[in-house]
């Protein structure tokens, strides 16, 4: 099997992944207790406008006979209208994705650029100090919830010395890379103890192969041995391991988005929750679903990019 046929095989697997995120969350969201029509109405609304929005929206329906019309729509590309906001929840979504698309890119790159290094030197001294101290101090940053450690780093940095803004997406690139920093920062904080730990342990594996005692015994030089020998050949396993917790992580941009007040598809997901507004939060959770099979396929793929052995014949 080629490139080309294991990549369209695995877009066809989006097909099933996103009819059972579909069934799953269209139900489910069914069991949340409130009314959408009576939040939006408000506490003053009669029977009688309840009833014309259940009418309009098509919730007097059976909950199958709605499932089915959502999935027609679907079909032909509309996610319906949002209840709370009144425009389609197709356009809503897109307007929104951008942003969280940023955070969960910048996040990743933070993450890599911290944890390569810092494997390195923990893998370079196996049980000695710097080691330990690797291995210890990132824990502690996976040891405390996300919108924890958000909150110190607003505190830190944009209250106290004004580094950053406090909140909000940026204009233009340079702007969206100045006010996301510390969003980001927050999820790479989570990230990177993970992925400092897959790599230095496959780092240690490298290490101890023949063809790096050789290449000690030819006299190459420590950086360069590092660089273009155990690195190239120890980052597979920590890709696997990046590209699952960045799957992880995708979800976890709700709380994230929340805490900085950046406007992507978290953010509208907790709202449109509280708002009991059903079609945007279908819409939402669907396009969690294929962001999370779109990254692990992009790490199946670097594969490929990274090993020359890797074939994908089965």
């Amino acid at each position: 099997m080629g490139r080309m046929a294991f990549v369209l095989r695995r877009l066809l697997m989006l097909v099933p992944v996103a009819v059972g995120v579909t069934i799953i969350v269209f139900f489910m969201i069914h069991l949340i207790p409130g009314d959408p029509a009576r939040t939006i109405l408000g506490i003053h609304a009669t029977p009688r406008a309840v009833a014309i929005l259940h009418r309009q929206w098509g919730l007097d329906r059976p909950l199958v006979s709605q499932y089915w019309l959502f999935m027609d729509r679907l079909l032909h590309g509309n996610l319906g209208q949002s209840l709370y906001y009144g425009v389609p929840a197709t356009g809503l979504i897109l307007g929104r994705l951008p942003a969280t698309l940023w955070l969960v890119c910048y996040a990743a790159v933070l993450a890599v650029l911290v944890s390569v290094p810092l494997a390195m030197i923990a893998a370079s001294r196996k049980d000695g100090i710097r080691d330990h101290v690797v291995r210890a101090v990132p824990l502690l940053g996976l040891g405390m919830p996300p919108f924890w450690v958000g909150i110190l780093l607003i505190y830190a940095l944009a209250i106290h010395v004004r580094w950053f803004p406090v909140s909000g997406y940026g204009t233009g690139f340079g702007g969206h890379l100045h006010a996301m920093f510390l969003p980001a920062l927050t999820v790479a904080i989570a990230l990177a103890p993970v992925v400092i730990r897959a790599l230095r342990a496959s780092m240690l594996t490298v290490l101890g192969a023949e063809y790096i005692t050789t290449a000690r015994s030819k006299g190459v030089p420590r950086s360069r041995l590092f660089l273009r020998h155990v690195l190239r050949n120890a980052v597979i396993p920590a890709v696997t391991v990046l590209g699952i917790n960045i799957g992880f992580l995708i979800g976890g941009t709700v709380v994230i988005e929340n805490v900085f007040a950046i406007p992507g598809i978290g953010q509208l997901m907790i709202n449109s929750i509280f708002q009991r507004d059903f079609p945007v939060v279908q819409g939402v959770t669907l396009v969690f679903g294929v962001l999370v099979v779109l990254v692990n396929l992009l790490a199946d793929l670097s594969y490929a990019a990274l090993d020359p052995r890797v074939r994908f014949d089965r």
